[in-house]
This record gives C-alpha cells, structure tokens and sequence, in this order.
C-alpha cells in the first residue's frame, strides 16, 4: 500500500520546491562540518515554523544511512500499541520513499509486542515530519515506521532491547529516529524546568530513569515511549554519549510565553 501525507500544508509545505527551499534552509550547516556516525536521534515532531529548525540542526549533523527505523507516539489511539508498518511506501511531497521491509520483517519475528499494522500510521503526524529532513539528506532512503502506543517500562525495555537485535541481524547503518515534543501548554519557566528534567535522564542515557521522571512528575512529553524504547536500544548497541544540539518552546515563534510546548533535539553515539 502507498500512505499518501496526512499533514502536507499543515505542518510543512506540501509543494515540493517550497518544501525543499525550507528544508534546506532548517539543515543549513556552515562548510567544512564534520557529520557524526550517530545511533539515534530525538528531535521534535510540531509545525516547521514552531520546531523545524530545532528538529534540522540535529538532522544536518548527522549521517544519514540509508535505513533509517523512526519510532513516534501514536497520538490518534488507532492500531496496536506497537505499530509496524511493514510493507508498501510513504508518498511524500519530495518524492516517494519505501518501505524497508528486511528490517521491519526483522523487528516482527524479534519482538512479540510488534504487529504489522498500517492503521496507526495513516493520520500520524509524529513520524511524517521527520521524513522530509531525511529525504534531504539522504536521496537513497528508506524507512521503517514504527508507531507506538503507551507502555509500561517492562515492555519498553523488552521492545528496546528486541530493536538491538533486530538491527544487529540486517548487518548494515541503521539511525535510529525518536519523534517527541516536549512539555505541553505550560509556562515557560515551569516548561523548561520540567524539560530539563526529563533532558537531564536522556543524557545519561537513562530510560528507566527518563520513563519514571515523566510519569512521576507528569512531565507532558508526548513521545515518552519511543525516546524510552530508542535509549534501551541505544545502549544496548554500544550508545556511550548524548549530546543536546537544541532547546526551545513555541514561544520563541509566537511570542507568548504563558502557555509553551517545549522543543528539543539530541544525538546518541
């Protein structure tokens, strides 16, 4: 099956030379950057002009492979709670990008919680936004969606670690995408107090400490999941570092600090 976009003119532009001068105005890097040979990268899913630029600067300093496994929350509630989208292709405004199905076929027969489902994806913003940047950057791509509902941490880590194997057993690069925003419609001096919070657990690389600081604090980061899922596989694949490349709130566009979504992106090498 071929997923159409399902929020082109909404949240990016849906014409492609717009879409591709926007684009590459959010990765522009000065010459000479030397890209990291990252594991993972966690980078917000909001419209461009609210966190594009945060999302671009982590994207633009990293190689990007050919397979990239992009995991978001599923903020519709459709599909299974761990959502594979197995098979068929993403059209998109920059051009159409398959599916890798070696890998996604990989990620079914290691994780019992994962099952083939296209429905979580059809309307799921989280990981189309991040899609465009890879395009980009990468002209060979494929992808594997992943959308996921809510889990306890036992299931996290056993999703997480499954994920490692799974991307041991395709031999080949493989980035790692972790779509989240992070606090939502608070003030901004509680936002980033919060955020720093959950920020503090992400860079010691620390999933059970990053899901129990959310959860028991009521940190209102929406992609909680996959960032807990990707940090398990992170260091199960031999992730030693994260480093934050951007934060900021929907205030530094709008203006109004009052009632912020915070934004933030790292990388995990």
């Amino acid at each position: 099956m071929r997923r159409m976009p399902a929020v082109a003119h909404r949240f990016y532009p849906g014409e492609p030379e717009a879409l591709r001068r926007q684009v590459e105005e959010l990765t522009a890097v000065p010459p000479g950057t030397k890209k990291t040979a990252a594991c993972a990268v966690i980078a917000p899913h909001a419209g461009y002009m609210f966190s594009g630029r945060v999302a671009g600067e982590a994207f633009a300093q990293v190689d990007i492979p050919a397979t990239v496994l992009i995991l978001g929350p599923n903020h519709h509630g459709l599909g299974a709670p761990v959502a594979v989208m197995a098979e068929g292709s993403w059209e998109m405004p920059l051009g159409i990008v398959p599916l890798d199905r070696e890998l996604a076929a990989a990620i079914l027969a290691a994780s019992p919680l994962a099952v083939a489902d296209p429905a979580a994806h059809q309307r799921e913003h989280s990981l189309e936004v991040q899609v465009p940047f890879l395009q980009l950057l990468q002209p060979d791509l494929a992808i594997t969606p992943v959308a996921l509902g809510h889990l306890p941490f036992s299931a996290c880590r056993e999703l997480g670690l499954a994920l490692a194997a799974a991307l041991k057993a395709v031999t080949r690069p493989v980035l790692m995408v972790a779509s989240t925003d992070m606090s939502h419609y608070e003030p901004r001096s509680l936002a980033s107090r919060m955020d720093h919070r959950a920020l503090e657990r992400v860079l010691s690389l620390d999933p059970e400490g990053l899901y129990r600081t959310v959860i028991g604090e009521r940190i209102s980061m929406c992609g909680i999941i996959p960032t807990t899922v990707v940090l398990v596989a992170a260091r199960e694949l031999g992730a030693t570092r994260a480093v934050l490349v951007r934060y900021t709130d929907s205030g530094e566009t709008t203006g109004d600090t009052t009632q912020v979504v915070g934004y933030a992106s790292l990388i995990l090498s």
